[in-house]
């Protein structure tokens, strides 16, 4: 049986041929041989139509089973970010961070566990691990990206999830191309600091064209953007054991009630900046040899400021309280007496920079066989300075200070607080009564009980990673094997961070000033409280105000967060293709092995505190040296026209996390009045962990089996099944240990000089050798209206659903089974019109709950629990090119609008979703843009 080959879409994809991000396959060959034969009409197929097209026809031709994505026209995908088109995808979900979709789960998977590649080559990250930020990565770079959901031996960067592969544009033999794009980008939410923006632009311009007889293509794309970001956020500190002690009269308090312990709630603001520089140079001198050069930069700064308060609250406040409501075992209402409220204006200016390049050489041997050799470097340096700014009614210690009472009621956004029944409240915004002096008694022996007027956290990261790949590539006829691909891989990856980090004084203390030039009155109503006073803290701690102190003389967690790690890997590979018949099935796909040897090793520092509270840091060193294998079959059976059943089995890994692979272990003490009076270990003062640089892969068995119909050029259904059977897992293990050994009497004490109320703590590290399970199946279809009656011509969507579930062995003492970014359910839907110059598209994902991570003390990443939640986008377009507008020729304009419904994005205790710990509103977002081509 022949395969089945649409002759438009071999139209579509010879006449597109910036869609062919990765080198031309057999398909491709044989459909320009076919194409030519039987003078199929070449035409260019862009727009909406156009992209799914594409995908459609390399999602069939592939023998692995994957997702694929292509852009509609040159520097033109679906959406405004990576991320947010990825999400969209069968078995893929998106996760909002701060108000944009930055992170991606594929297949239950969080993207720590997807392996990200550029043109084939593994891309550097620009976070705190691995996993991409995939909303950093400009869209107008892209012409296809392919996820991999089943690997095959050739495919060296994989992941327990899957492999995402970015593709760009390969210039040679395409004619001059010239594209322009450019938005207007507003938030619907005016911004609630004044010294803000909600107003944003992005522009780009992409050059294609080829030279000297087709013998030289270049690709060039220049893009930059601004995008601004507003939310109101509740944070809840988590929630205590009520005492029924304080219960109101007629109230019942059940035994193990739990209470809100208090909160920081703010108003953030902020804006995305990015420039993006792109290059393709391909030479073919012969037709024996093509060499390739890939380039790209980008340079990221993203300033944000956050504006709120931060009180304590019952239990873990100290304050009086009393409880005038309980249901179902959480206290729903109740008031307190008072607490000196910390007036936080906190800001974040984070900077990164990326330089990746690639060359690929490839020289035919005769017609049957090519060797190549591929060399490549990357680099990423990332520096972030988040400020912590504290004032109030006054310097902890000054008798007569105002203190605020609230009461509170618990609602679906978390508390939302008002007046006292009996107490005069304090105005918060009033110039005249706000200074620049931390109202608790926040500080270090260093510095002085009460001197921390503010902190700053500075960590600096910086990764590389240098990779050489070579492989000989030929046609074989050995039975049922057509083709034999070998080759070897060598990278050399190293990632290091420092932990800076500064105690800040006001140069009052130990007196108290005013607010330097106040920018305004911040409006916090949406939790039931009027506001506090803004100020430019960032702008004060570059000015040299504040008198800074390196916290890493007392901090253990400063060295003991420091570190450096490298890993060496050494893959060799070998991969032979099928192509076979049995009876009319005709049958390809391929078989492979790869051995992995990795070499690993990290330095870093153990730390703990002398007798006069100065850091002790020891120098440690850690690593493992060990060899992985990891076989793959891959079948792909056609067995009607257009109809494929297709199976794989394979070994995969996902390597470690780099911060879990550091050496370091720490023990440290919290010099917070708040937290030394506290009985319970969990917000006691004691504190330790360790890393662990012998950590090996994590590691699953992987089966799937997937039938795919393409009943038309743009149309199809898919249904799959998939297994992973995890035989090795990463926990983070906390184990209550006893901190007396090293307990210095005079230096562990609060500013009164009491001792802790306990001397116990949590000890974390990670552990491999855990197991689990990940089961699921996708079902996904593509339908052109068209086919259910002509009156319905240029109406279709796409749609997809994700059922999924899996467990994972708990750490020692714990609970928490849940896999890192699974949703049991997930959904996706696009419904699109495109006929006559008109273009609209509406589209929606949803997601269940999940377990994610969020910032916690000192910028380190702690488990959170995301509810989940539905996101609607809307897109109207018209392409000029069908007006009949000569001069208009090329120009497509477009209005679209972002979380139209204006979700929110909700974390809350996994056994209760009233216990929220945060609430995030966003607002829509709205970008008026052109796509002009000549």
């Amino acid at each position: 049986m022949k395969n089945f080959k649409p002759n438009l879409i071999k139209a579509a994809l010879i006449s597109s041929g910036f869609a062919f991000g990765i080198a031309p396959s057999a398909f491709a060959q044989e459909a320009t041989a076919d194409a030519a034969g039987d003078d199929t009409e070449v035409i260019q197929v862009t727009g909406i139509r156009g992209s799914l097209m594409r995908a459609q026809a390399i999602k069939m031709d592939n023998t692995s089973i994957v997702e694929v994505l292509s852009a509609e026209d040159i520097g033109k995908l679906p959406d405004t970010s990576v991320a947010e088109s990825l999400a969209r995808l069968p078995g893929l979900a998106g996760e909002r961070r701060n108000g944009r979709t930055s992170g991606l789960s594929v297949r239950g998977f969080n993207e720590n566990y997807v392996g990200t590649s550029l043109n084939g080559r593994e891309l550097l990250g620009m976070g705190d691990n691995r996993g991409v930020e995939f909303d950093l990565y400009p869209t107008e770079i892209v012409s296809n990206i392919l996820v991999y959901k089943t690997p095959e031996a050739g495919l060296i960067n994989q992941g327990i999830g899957g492999t995402v592969d970015l593709q760009t544009v390969k210039p040679l033999g395409m004619e001059r191309s010239i594209t322009l794009n450019g938005s207007f980008e507003k938030n619907a939410e005016d911004s609630a600091n004044p010294d803000f923006d909600n107003e944003g632009h992005r522009l780009s311009f992409n050059y294609v064209d080829s030279f000297a007889d087709d013998t030289l293509g270049v690709a060039l794309t220049l893009a930059t953007m601004e995008s601004p970001r507003q939310e109101e956020q509740f944070g809840g500190w988590g929630y205590a054991t009520a005492n029924p002690d304080n219960a109101a009269p007629g109230v019942d308090v059940p035994e193990g009630t739990l209470i809100l312990g208090g909160h920081d709630s703010l108003a953030r603001s902020a804006m995305l900046e990015r420039d993006s520089i792109a290059a393709v140079i391909q030479w073919a001198p012969s037709d024996k040899l093509t060499v390739q050069l890939d380039a790209l930069y980008i340079d990221f700064v993203e300033n944000d400021v956050k504006r709120g308060l931060e009180e304590g609250g019952p239990e873990w406040g100290g304050v009086d309280y009393t409880i005038t409501k309980v249901e179902d075992g959480l206290v729903t209402e109740g008031y307190h007496d008072g607490f000196y409220s910390v007036v936080r204006n906190d800001a974040k200016e984070q900077n990164a920079e990326l330089t990746t390049l690639g060359l690929n050489v490839a020289y035919e041997l005769d017609e049957n066989w090519t060797v190549s050799a591929d060399l490549s470097s990357g680099k990423v340096d990332k520096t972030i300075t988040d400020i912590e700014s504290y004032s109030g009614v006054g310097r902890a210690g000054v008798d007569g200070r105002p203190i605020s009472p609230r009461s509170w009621t618990m609602t679906s956004t978390g508390a939302v607080y008002g007046d006292h029944p009996t107490l005069p409240g304090v105005d918060l915004t009033d110039p005249s009564l706000i200074s620049l002096a931390g109202p608790q008694a926040w500080g270090a022996p260093i510095i002085g009980s009460d001197a921390q007027d503010g902190f700053v956290n500075k960590p600096v990261f910086e990764e590389k990673l240098d990779s050489v790949r070579f492989e000989v590539d030929g046609y074989v006829e050995w039975g049922i094997f057509t083709n034999l691909n070998v080759g070897i891989n060598y990278s050399d990856r190293s990632k290091s961070k420092i932990n800076n980090g500064a105690y800040l004084t006001a140069p009052e203390y130990p007196g108290q000033g005013p607010i330097p030039d106040p920018v305004g009155a911040i409006n916090l109503d949406f939790i039931g409280i009027n506001g506090v006073l803004g100020y430019d803290s960032l702008g004060l701690f570059n000015s040299g105000y504040y008198t800074a102190t390196d916290a890493g003389l007392v901090q253990n967690d400063r060295l003991g967060d420091t570190y450096e790690v490298e890993e060496q890997l050494t893959t060799l590979f070998a991969k032979l293709d099928i192509n076979t018949e049995l009876g009319d099935v005709f049958i390809k796909g391929n078989i492979g092995l790869q051995v992995v040897n990795a070499d690993q090793s990290s330095t870093g520092f153990s730390t703990t505190s002398d007798v006069d509270g100065m850091t002790v840091a020891v120098p440690v060193t850690g690593g493992a040296d060990y060899t992985d294998v990891l076989p793959t079959l891959n079948l792909s059976a056609e067995i009607y026209e257009g109809q494929f059943i297709r199976t794989a089995l394979s070994k995969v890994i996902s390597r470690p996390r780099m911060d879990d692979m550091r050496p370091n272990t720490q023990a440290t003490f919290a010099f917070n009045d708040n937290q030394i009076a506290n009985p319970d270990p969990a917000n006691g003062p004691w504190g330790g962990s360790s890393g662990n640089p012998e950590l090996k892969p994590l590691e699953a068995d992987q089966f799937d089996l997937s039938y795919e119909n393409y009943f038309a050029d743009d149309g199809y259904f898919a249904v799959s099944f998939f297994f992973k059977d995890i035989k090795n897992w990463h926990r983070d293990t906390s184990v209550l240990a006893d901190f007396s050994d090293v307990y210095i009497p005079t230096l562990h004490q609060a500013s009164d000089g009491s001792a802790p109320i306990t001397f116990l703590g949590g000890v974390s590290s990670v552990l491999d050798g855990f197991e689990g399970f990940v089961r699921g199946y996708e079902f996904q279809a593509s339908l052109p209206f068209s086919m259910i009656h002509d009156s319905l011509e240029g109406f279709g969507m796409y749609a997809s659903a994700t059922f999924m579930d899996g467990k994972l062995d708990p750490a020692p003492g714990q609970t928490e089974t849940r896999i890192p970014g699974l949703s049991e359910e997930s959904y996706s839907l696009t419904a699109y019109y495109e006929m006559n110059g008109f273009e609209i598209r509406i589209s929606g994902t949803k997601r269940d709950p999940f377990l994610t991570e969020q910032r916690g003390l000192s910028l380190s990443l702690v488990d959170a629990t995301d509810q989940g939640g539905e996101l609607w986008d809307a897109q109207i377009g018209y392409d000029f090119s069908e007006s009949g507008i000569e001069s208009l020729y090329g120009l497509r304009v477009t209005l679209q609008a972002q979380n139209l419904t204006d979700e929110d994005t909700v974390q809350a205790a996994p056994n209760d979703g009233r216990q929220i710990t945060r609430y995030q509103s966003f607002g829509a977002n709205y970008l008026l843009g052109f796509n002009y081509s000549f």
